[in-house]
């Protein structure tokens, strides 16, 4: 088999460069995965150890995939240790909701609903045209006429507006308000 020049045993790179080149992504999806910053810390540690140690080959032009997977799966590996190490008191046995937790569900549900349609059409139409059919801010301007940055501004406002009641506590009274 020809040495191709793209595979290597050593860690990628210059480590430092893919330090500086990836770090602040990987934290960042870290945090995002985690919402605990010393988790994420920790998550971005053992991606960098990981590919420092590595002994397998890996492509240099895929690194950067290969240091977000690992991150993704230690904190899976860290979920599924928490999981085993959480107490099983107020958590029903055969792992589906009680009724208490169904209703709280449905009550927040039905306060989204009613959030959702207080909201003038062409937010409403903005906001679910990103969420539920994943469409780009691009392709939601060009639906609704509107520029690109009024399309990110209607979304960004939107789900403000319908995450705002869920955050007062109890909704009911914050949409009745207006």
């Amino acid at each position: 088999m020809a040495h191709d020049p793209a595979w290597t045993t050593e860690p990628p790179g210059d480590l430092a460069e893919v330090y500086r080149s990836h770090a602040h992504d990987l934290r960042r999806f870290a945090l995002y995965l985690s919402g605990n910053a010393a988790l994420a810390d920790d998550l971005v540690a053992e991606a960098f150890f990981r590919a420092w140690t590595l002994r397998e080959k890996v492509r240099t032009a895929t690194v950067r995939g290969y240091l977000f997977a690992i991150v993704r799966n230690a904190f899976l590996r860290h979920l599924r240790r928490e999981r085993r190490q959480a107490p099983l008191e107020g958590q029903p046995i055969d792992g589906r909701p009680g009724p208490e937790d169904l209703a709280v569900g449905r009550s927040d549900l039905h306060v989204v609903l009613k959030a959702l349609q207080s909201l003038p059409e062409v937010d409403r139409a903005a906001v679910l045209m990103r969420a539920n059919d994943a469409l780009s801010y691009e392709e939601i301007a060009a639906a609704l006429g509107i520029s690109l940055s009024a399309a990110k501004v209607k979304v960004h406002r939107a789900r403000l507006r319908l995450a705002a009641p869920l955050r007062a506590g109890f909704p009911g009274a914050a949409l009745d308000r207006e």
